[in-house]
């Protein structure tokens, strides 16, 4: 997996994302299997990146190999923290995968895991939901955008929405929900199965819509009632943030 990363020397963390994370993957052999292989990768940038003019802290890139599509994103570590304090679902999940997943890891990275509650605060509320009703956007807003590929247009059309963006909707409600009660994101899904039937079109839209409803009420209960912490604590990431680098880079 290295030869895939743009800087394999001082990456920290390899895991995949999305679907497989989830229990969720449908191959691609599946006339349903519009799913590829999503990869995060972590990395600390070189002296330039922090002391320099040369600056880039993401980079996203699909590579093929062996006829497996890979779509990999990576992130520098002060990108990593700013998204992680963001409560961003799309990487806090990280803090939380299941080691059979992880492709690569670090001395550094176990340390990032073991103060994994630096980031845990009500706000995953807001953004947990705010994503969720990005997904309800593009599930019913029916224009076949640019980076569908063929077979996910066809099923748009056959189906009347976009049930991969229903499956993330009831997704990241019920993983937001659970997050919000005891602080702990349960990345592998028990509900996987659900999830599936939701991608397979299995459930009508007005049943999506109706599940939908039920857990935007519900997050908004449980957000009132949560006990995490109202905010993450800044001050710590930003002092682990820091250690991490220096070690890394100055030492």
């Amino acid at each position: 997996m290295q030869h895939l990363l743009t800087h394999p020397k001082n990456t920290l963390f390899v895991g995949y994302r999305g679907s497989i994370a989830h229990g969720t993957y449908i191959p691609k052999e599946d006339n349903f299997g519009i799913d590829d292989k999503d990869i995060l990768s972590i990395f600390v940038g070189d002296k330039h990146h922090y002391l320099g003019f040369t600056k880039r802290d993401c980079y996203e890139h699909m590579i093929e190999e062996h006829g497996v599509l890979y779509d990999i994103v990576e992130y520098e570590l002060r990108k990593l923290f700013g998204i992680l304090l963001k409560q961003n679902p799309n990487v806090l999940y990280a803090l939380w995968l299941p080691g059979r997943f992880v492709i690569q890891s670090s001395d550094e990275w176990r340390t990032i895991l073991h103060h994994r509650d630096l980031f845990v605060s009500k706000e995953a509320y807001h953004s947990f939901t705010g994503y969720a009703y990005g997904q309800l956007h593009r599930m019913t807003h029916l224009q076949c955008k640019g980076y569908m590929g063929q077979k996910r247009k066809q099923l748009v059309e056959q189906f009347g929405y976009d049930c991969k963006n229903a499956s993330h909707l009831i997704r990241l409600l019920r993983m937001g929900i659970e997050f919000l009660v005891d602080g702990e994101l349960r990345v592998v899904r028990e509900d996987a199965t659900q999830l599936i039937e939701i991608k397979r079109g299995e459930w009508s839209l007005e049943r999506v819509q109706a599940e939908a409803d039920v857990l935007f009420k519900q997050a908004q209960e449980v957000y009132i009632h949560s006990t995490l912490p109202v905010k993450p604590d800044y001050a710590k990431a930003e002092a682990l943030l820091i250690s991490i680098v220096e070690s890394i880079i100055f030492s």
